[in-house]
């Protein structure tokens, strides 16, 4: 909800707006004879906006690939999509398989220990 007062009203009321800009989509326009001068909303707000643009200009074609991937999804399409494991594979990545390996305790270290009282 965008409120509009002058710089002088905000001037008097910074606490207050201050604390109601913290309330989601709550935004001020501040004027200055008439004219809005500057837009004030709440510094979580403004960095979810600018990761959001800082987004959309790395990928261009995000909502369209969103699109693509929730089809995937619903026809199961994505169940054959290669595994992490596959594409580290490819590029010639050696992916350790913690499955098989098993760690056991030597029957020495076994020995050495010793119970403290």
């Amino acid at each position: 909800m965008l409120k509009t007062i002058s710089i002088t009203q905000a001037r008097k009321k910074i606490f207050k707006i201050s604390d109601d800009i913290q309330k989601t989509g709550s935004h001020y326009a501040l004027t200055e004879n008439g004219i809005s001068k500057v837009i004030m909303m709440s510094s979580d707000e403004y960095d979810s906006w600018t990761e959001t643009l800082e987004i959309l200009k790395d990928f261009p074609n995000i909502e369209k690939e969103i699109k693509e991937t929730e089809s995937d999804y619903k026809s199961k399409k994505y169940l054959k999509y290669p595994t992490l494991d596959e594409l580290l594979n490819k590029e010639g990545y050696v992916v350790a398989d913690s499955g098989k390996v098993k760690y056991e305790i030597s029957n020495k270290i076994k020995t050495k220990r010793k119970k403290r009282v």
